[in-house]
């Protein structure tokens, strides 16, 4: 099989192969699922293939890593219990008292809350800014300290566009490093180190996983002296992943290539179907020709994901009205599973950033577009949204 980070098979096959060789004593196709918190040493020092204690190093969490890695085309990942703890470790790791990070202002609410009310404390700072106007970013970043400028594309949940390659770009010139948030993309449709990123994360809770049944997150970078600071901050703090967690994630991950076109083919016929609808204010989908950043997301993702939002007409009562009335889509937390769920999130997943500039519409639903048969999913809305 191809070394980490190279692109010498399909991206399904990838998936299916990295890390994943047979176990060699009995030929199991599935590589075992290592539980064990130490490792036996032969003598003082001799350790098998590197492994000492779970923190440090499990063979399953390993494999995870090494698939990630493969996928997204980077030299090193890490799995982490979480994505906010991924979050925290690369920031630790990266990142001095006195430096800035230039965010999204439209980042996911929890990011925000990491960085503002646990980080500046320890004197990390936060400027939040349009990722889309380039010039107001490159104005943010050189007003000296930024360290980091960090975007998700499309983000959560507005659903905007940034030019991966065009930050980078405007990051490096400042002498920052660019972090995208590729959790809505997933590396089956967006590879942003490909495009000139310095680093991705990920909440692999989300489609990596794929089936709401795991919580996790990942670094994933192409840099060693990178790797080297972000390994040794999972390493000292040891907010690793569990086995049984890199476990699931592996195997949902075997099938995320399969379950991201489903997920587009149903968003993209939800989001046309959802366009002129009554009591339908703005359709939220990079898919339709008249989103604005439509040309740039065919330009650098494979398809245009699963996520769709939308705003309503009667604001924040025809909101609640359409949340609280559907029968697939159920009304959770999180996204990017099989399963179709719904999320009001200016009292949800954006509730910390409420009252900021990262404030979410308060007439704003997401649709995470699950794989159902979209026909049904179609008369679900329907049914929610007529009675407004």
């Amino acid at each position: 099989m191809p070394e980490q980070g190279e692109k010498t098979t399909g991206f399904n096959t990838r998936a299916v192969h990295a890390g994943q060789e047979f176990e060699p004593r009995t030929g199991a196709v599935v590589p075992p699922l290592h539980f064990s918190s130490t490792y036996a040493q032969d003598g003082i020092g001799g350790l098998r293939s590197g492994y000492e204690y779970g923190r440090g190093g499990n063979p399953t969490r390993d494999a995870l890593q090494e698939q990630l890695a493969a996928l997204e085309g980077g030299s090193h990942a890490y799995s982490f219990s979480s994505g906010l703890a991924a979050e925290d470790a690369l920031i630790r790791a990266l990142c001095s008292p006195g430096d800035r990070i230039v965010l999204g202002n439209d980042a996911y609410g929890g990011t925000y809350r990491l960085i503002s009310r646990v980080l500046a404390p320890w004197g990390i700072a936060n400027q939040p800014v349009d990722m889309s106007d380039l010039d107001g970013v490159r104005a943010a970043v050189a007003e000296g300290g930024a360290r980091l400028v960090w975007v998700e594309t499309p983000s959560n949940p507005m659903m905007k566009i940034t030019d991966i390659a065009a930050l980078a770009e405007l990051a490096h010139d400042a002498g920052a490093l660019l972090v995208v948030d590729n959790t809505f993309a997933s590396p089956y449709l967006q590879n942003p180190l490909a495009l000139g990123a310095d680093v991705v994360v990920h909440s692999t809770t989300k489609y990596i996983g794929g089936h709401s049944d795991v919580v996790g997150g990942a670094v994933v970078v192409n840099d060693g002296e990178l790797a080297e600071k972000i390994g040794f901050v999972q390493f000292a703090v040891g907010a690793v992943s569990g086995p049984m967690d890199a476990f699931l994630t592996t195997r949902g991950l075997k099938t995320l290539g399969v379950r991201m076109e489903r997920h587009s083919d149903n968003a993209q016929k939800i989001a046309e179907w959802l366009v002129g609808r009554p009591g339908v204010e703005q359709v939220l989908y990079p898919g339709l020709p008249e989103h604005p950043g439509h040309e740039l997301a065919a330009k650098q993702m494979r398809r245009f994901g699963g996520m769709v939002s939308v705003q309503f007409v009667g604001g924040e009562a025809a909101a609640r009205t359409v949340a609280e009335s559907t029968r697939l889509f159920t009304l959770a937390e999180s996204l990017g599973g099989i399963e179709s769920l719904m999320n009001y999130p200016s009292e949800m997943t954006h509730a910390s950033v409420k009252g900021t500039e990262l404030a979410v519409p308060v007439n704003l639903l997401r649709l995470s577009v699950g794989i159902e048969d979209v026909d049904d999913l179609i008369a679900d809305l329907d049914a929610a949204i007529s009675r407004l």
